[in-house]
C-alpha cells in the first residue's frame, strides 16, 4: 500500500528520535511511490551535537554512490579517487540541531541505504577507486572512528515501496525504533532495544565470561570507561583471533566421538536418498 509515515526512534541517553516522514498519500500513485522521500530526523536525546549521514545507491542514476549533504536535500555523487584512502570533497554531516530539535531530508530512490548517528562527533568516511566508499569500521581499531558512538538504520526506496529495518547484525549500540504509516492509515512499529538495552547485553556477557572464562567480556567494546558497543562474536575474533577459538573443542569432540560408532543418517530428498557416514582417522566420510 502507499507510504505515508514512517518513524524511527531511539531511547537511548543520548541518542535521537528519528522521525521519518516518508511520502504522503498525495505524493503516490497506487502502489508507486514518489520519486523523492522526505525524512524528519528529531533529535530526542540531551546531546547538542548529533549528526546523520545518509549513504546508498541512487537508483536513478545507475545505482551511483550517492551520500547526502549536509543540507540534507543536495545529493553528492563521488567521483573516483586516484588513489585510497581520500576524504569526500563535500561536507555530509547532517546536524540535528539542539535537543528536540527536528531536521528535514530529502533522498532520491535509493537502495542499500544506511542513516548513520554519531554523539557528540563527527564520522569519516573515505573514498576509495570506483568509487567505493569506506565505512566506520567496528573491527578495525585503526579506523578513525572505532571509539566514537556510532549506529545506523538501513532502508530501500525504490518505485514500488520502502524497506527499512533496525540492523542489530554485528553489534548493539544505539536502541533504535521503527514506526511505519501507510497511506491506508495502518502502521506497524518495532520497537527495538529499550534505553538500557546496551548495558544489558553488556552485563550479560560479563556475567557469563565470569562463569565460563571463554572472553565474553571482550565483546563489550569501550572508550575511557563508556561502552560503545556490544559486537557479534565473529566480529570479536576479527579484534583478537584466538578468541573463542576451542569454544566448541569438546563439543565436536563428543560428535566425532559418537559417530565413530553410530552412523549419521542424512535424508538428501533427491535421488541419493538417505546417506548414512561415519568417522574414520578424524573424518566424517559418506561413501
Amino acid at each position: 500500500s502507499s507510504i505515508s509515515q514512517e518513524t524511527l526512534s531511539t531511547n537511548a541517553s543520548p541518542g535521537p528520535i528519528l522521525l521519518a516522514r516518508f511520502p504522503s498519500q498525495a505524493q503516490t500513485i497506487g502502489n508507486m511511490t514518489g520519486s523523492t522521500l522526505n525524512i524528519a530526523l528529531q533529535n530526542a536525546s540531551n546531546s547538542s551535537r548529533v549528526y546523520a549521514y545518509i549513504t546508498g545507491q541512487a537508483i536513478d542514476n545507475n545505482n551511483a554512490l550517492v551520500i547526502m549533504q549536509a543540507d540534507g536535500k543536495t545529493p553528492y555523487y563521488p567521483s573516483s579517487p586516484s588513489s585510497t584512502g581520500q576524504p569526500l570533497a563535500q561536507n555530509c554531516a547532517i546536524p540535528l540541531g539542539a535537543p528536540g530539535s527536528t531536521a528535514t531530508v530529502t533522498v532520491p530512490r535509493i537502495s542499500a541505504s544506511r542513516i548513520w548517528f554519531v554523539f557528540d562527533d563527527t564520522l569519516t568516511f573515505l573514498l576509495n577507486p570506483g568509487p567505493g566508499l569506506v565505512e566506520p569500521s567496528i573491527s578495525n581499531q585503526s579506523d578513525p572512528n572505532y571509539n566514537k558512538n556510532w549506529g545506523f538504520a538501513e532502508f530501500t526506496f525504490n518505485a514500488d515501496q520502502l524497506y527499512a529495518n533496525i540492523s542489530y547484525v554485528d553489534f548493539v549500540s544505539i536502541p533504535l525504533s521503527m514506526t511505519l504509516l501507510n497511506a491506508a492509515g495502518n502502521t506497524q512499529h518495532v520497537s527495538g532495544i529499550p534505553q538500557d538495552g546496551l548495558a544489558t547485553i553488556s552485563n550479560a556477557l560479563i556475567a557469563q565470561n565470569q562463569s565460563d572464562g571463554a572472553g565474553w567480556d571482550q565483546l563489550v567494546i569501550r572508550n575511557n570507561g563508556a561502552t560503545l558497543r556490544a559486537v557479534s562474536p565473529n566480529n570479536g575474533i576479527v579484534l583478537n583471533p584466538n578468541l573463542f577459538s576451542s569454544y566448541y573443542t569438546a563439543y565436536v569432540d563428543a560428535v566425532f566421538t559418537k559417530y565413530t560408532s553410530t552412523p549419521l543418517s542424512i535424508d538428501t530428498q533427491a535421488s541419493f536418498g538417505i546417506v548414512q557416514g561415519t568417522v574414520s582417522n578424524s573424518t566424517l566420510t559418506f561413501p
